[in-house]
């Protein structure tokens, strides 16, 4: 039984041993110049301005929250959009109530104001 898992065990170990001979090399063969610029935070191809205190606003992690939602909600109708055919009526009918279901709850968080950006 354990000499089935050989392969595995020998890949993951010839993995890890790559990934330790690799980090060593860098560290004694790379260069090793402090610039002031590395250190500076830097993002989308221009300096970030935001200071190290910066707080995001709770609509920021809601709007985020209320993508994750929708969007793992499209997920799970996608088996059922590639097997509709083996699955029936009953699918399609259930899919549509789940659909028109989410499709209220995005009104009401809607209406409530919560995808407005303040």
């Amino acid at each position: 039984m354990v000499s089935t898992y050989w392969p595995a065990l020998i890949f993951v170990f010839i993995g890890a041993a790559i990934g330790v001979v690799f980090s060593l090399a860098n560290a004694f063969l790379g260069p090793r110049r402090a610039i002031a610029n590395k250190y500076e935070p830097y993002e989308s191809g221009m300096p970030s301005e935001i200071k190290q205190g910066f707080r995001f606003g709770i609509s920021f992690y809601l709007i985020a929250m209320l993508f994750l939602l929708f969007d793992i909600e499209v997920l799970f109708l996608y088996p059922i959009a590639v097997q509709l055919r083996a699955f029936g009526t009953f699918a399609l009918i259930e899919t549509t109530v789940f659909i028109v279901l989410l499709f209220v709850a995005f009104v009401y968080v809607w209406r409530r104001g919560a995808l407005t950006w303040k």
